[in-house]
């Protein structure tokens, strides 16, 4: 058997810290050596991090990288190991995403990326320039900063579209991230011109069951090729909107995934995964495939070609001993369960930003219902996650939590709530119109998780406000309940809101004082104020700007209430917080208006005039499959006609458009949220679409009502027959 140990890992990288990421990528190459690897994967862009996205267009990045690597080379960690590293390039005066292909002190290759992502979060066509010169390379003149670091000295080396090939035969092909998602992905050229193994250094972000995805793709590609393919990627949050959930992937033959990290890992910054591949097995599978033989064999000058970089370094195991079989499959693949996705997923990013923003926590204004408890149930989740890595001998961790907390070196969280009792602040803060059983929950859920818990009422507050305007009209404003008209009621339901939004403020920053960390300076202790609003509700406006939905971050902003209800419901017993399913049974309502005299109970959905399912069906169709009203109308007048009227649905439809086009400016402020579905309408990164419209939709409205005049005569038509 020709044996080839691979290694393949998930980094917690952080967007332009160079030396940082530079240190976690020297680690994982020695955690592959002392497995014995010869060959190391890394992810996508690692010494430089995914997202810098402008920094991209600075040269300095670029250089960094360049010295980074000379460091990297310095520390002797490459010797004896072939490793696929990931770096923006400048070639040419163009600047692209590439694999530097190094064995010791030699850059075998630079591979550029081939096909660029450039829809939904993803801008890589403004700072990268794809390689368009497909199985060709060129002479490539590497950096004075860097060429000390060879050695032998190397002034060039090859920079392309190639294949390497090492001294035991074995062949090595790269793929980039977006590439394995083509529909027609490079490493078909690769497996036919003879390519054994296929890596694809990735920094694939995470959403809702993308894994599964991932797992489909790469297990596919072995089992129609052949070969091993090794799938490395990033983990966490490396500084923008986007949390990357690591777990790196070794797929053989047909044998499907035979080495997997699990996604949203232990808390640690490098994670390795490793197997054993028999290349002579990959030749034998290939061999008793007889279409895939003749297209290789028709291979030749053209499409399908593709320039052979050769190396005299042996890439098999030569002491079998050490590993004398395969590593076989696994018994099945790791997937979370969406909540559990959720749960892990915005926590991981949370912690990443706390610890290297230098706040001393959260503060999360509590209000008892769904979406607040689903942050806080996110923060105790994260609380977890932390208190297991340091029961798990994880010293990283540990000291993270010991800066954040401002805690000695003697100090140990007892358990999650006691570290939550440190991080995480809560207030529920209660108006007129708030109800004794909001109050309640929050604060049994603030126990339950054991954060730092106050409530108090903001009437003192709102009075003065409407007594100061009184003071300076002459006019009082009243709720409709109390003989008021529309304007009015608004607009005292809006100070209220944003009321809590600035008294959050003074309180995340003076809790930590208030509690003893008196330290001087700006970094004496603050807390980062999380948003609790979701996606469904900024799509629709249905929030006042600047109030709670504000903040300094928001891990809830791209996921739906229907899901979020489904993780309350979970996390009730998986997370260890049974309030959570009393919050999950309660009506979601704003409880920002009196209900006396007769006036119905505020709820959000009888106020939205539509439910939250119905909003995440009108989200999937604006965003995914880009509809108008018009197109959209006609979707639903098939979908849902067995339960609702034309006219019922085109009054649906219009109001959906009619409030995204009123609130649409609420978008260009929205608090920063972790990405977790495809129909954000976070305006700054996701969502490019104007922020002034006309709300009437003159013209397409007009064709919807022509639409229904249609249908409701058909209707009638039938009715009349049917009789």
């Amino acid at each position: 058997m020709k044996l080839v140990r691979v290694g393949t890992c998930a980094l917690n990288q952080w967007s332009m810290d160079i030396a940082g990421n530079a240190a976690r990528l020297i680690e994982s190459v020695h955690k592959c050596k002392q497995e014995h690897c010869r060959l190391r994967l890394g992810p996508e862009l690692e010494l430089s991090g995914y997202g810098c996205e402008d920094h991209f267009l600075e040269p300095d990045t670029v250089t960094h990288c360049w010295e980074a690597l000379k460091h990297v080379l310095d520390s002797g960690c490459t010797e004896n190991i072939y490793c696929d590293f990931g770096m923006p390039v400048e070639h040419n005066g163009v600047v692209y995403n590439c694999r530097v292909h190094v064995v010791g002190k030699t850059v075998l290759l630079i591979r550029p990326k081939l096909f660029l992502c450039d829809d939904g979060n993803y801008r890589e066509g403004r700072h990268f320039t794809r390689w368009s010169k497909r199985g060709q390379t060129e002479s490539f003149l590497l950096p004075d900063c860097f060429r000390g670091a060879t050695s032998p000295t190397q002034e060039r080396c090859p920079f392309g579209d190639a294949v390497l090939e090492f001294g035991c035969g074995t062949k090595v092909a790269t793929e980039t991230c977006e590439e394995l998602w083509a529909p027609n992905p490079p490493h078909i050229r690769y497996t036919l011109a003879g390519a054994h193994i296929i890596t694809n250094g990735s920094g694939s972000h995470w959403k809702l069951k993308k894994l599964n995805r991932r797992l489909d793709l790469v297990t596919s590609s072995v089992a129609r090729c052949g070969g091993c393919y090794l799938y490395s990627n990033l983990k966490g949050c490396d500084g923008s909107r986007l949390v990357y959930d690591g777990a790196p992937i070794v797929a053989v033959n047909d044998l499907g995934v035979v080495a997997q990290g699990r996604q949203f890992s232990a808390l640690s910054e490098v994670e390795v995964v490793t197997a054993t591949v028999d290349v002579d097995a990959v030749v034998t599978y290939r061999q008793c495939t007889q279409s895939r033989n003749t297209q290789a064999d028709e291979r030749g000058e053209g499409e399908c070609d593709v320039e052979v970089v050769r190396t005299a370094f042996e890439l098999a195991e030569k002491d079998e001993a050490l590993h004398r079989a395969a590593t076989p499959a696994l018994a099945e693949p790791g997937t979370l369960d969406p909540m559990e996705e959720i749960a892990r997923g915005p926590a991981l990013w949370l912690w990443d930003y706390l610890r290297r923003s230098g706040g001393s926590g959260f503060f999360v204004p509590l209000s008892g219902g769904a979406d607040s408890a689903a942050v806080l149930a996110i923060c105790g989740s994260m609380c977890q996650m932390v208190c297991d890595a340091v029961e798990g001998g994880d010293e990283a961790a540990l000291a993270d939590a010991r800066r954040v907390a401002g805690r000695g070196e003697d100090w140990r969280p007892a358990g999650a709530k006691d570290l939550a009792s440190c991080l995480l602040h809560t207030c529920y803060m209660s108006s007129d119109n708030s109800s004794g059983s909001t109050r309640a929950l929050a604060a049994k859920l603030a126990e339950e998780v054991g954060s730092f818990h106050y409530s108090f009422p903001i009437t003192t507050v709102t009075d003065a406000l409407v007594a100061l305007f009184r003071k300076v009209t002459g006019c009082a404003p009243s709720f409709q309940a109390d003989g008021g008209g529309y304007a009015e009621d608004l607009a005292l339901q809006n100070i209220q809101a944003r009321v809590r939004m600035v008294l959050s403020y003074l309180m995340a920053q003076l809790l930590p004082w208030v509690r003893g960390q008196k330290g001087d300076g700006p970094g004496s202790g603050w807390l980062l104020v999380l948003s609790t609003g979701n996606v469904d509700e900024a799509l629709r406006g249905y929030l006042t700007k600047y109030d709670c939905s504000s903040g300094d971050l928001n891990p809830i902003g791209a996921i739906s209430k229907v899901d979020l209800k489904r993780f309350l419901e979970w996390g009730a017993t998986q997370l260890g917080y049974p309030a959570l399913a009393d919050v999950a049974a309660a009506k979601p309502s704003a409880e920002l208006r009196p209900t006396k005299g007769g006036q119905a109970e505020q709820l959000d959905e009888v106020e939205m005039g539509m439910t939250y399912e119905e909003l995440g069906v009108f989200g999937r169709l604006r965003k995914l499959s880009k509809c108008g009203p018009v197109s959209m109308f006609d979707r639903l007048a098939r979908e849902w006609g067995n339960r609702l009227s034309p006219l019922e649905i085109a009054e649906k439809v219009k109001r959906f458009f009619r409030y995204y086009a009123i609130n649409r400016h609420k978008m260009t402020t929205v608090t920063p949220a972790v990405h977790a579905e495809d129909y954000s309408p976070d305006d700054n990164r996701y969502d490019l679409r104007q922020i002034l419209y006309r709300v009437t939709w003159d013209w397409q409205f007009a064709r919807i009502d022509s639409r229904v005049a249609k249908a409701e005569m058909a209707r009638a038509k039938a009715r009349g027959g049917a009789a």
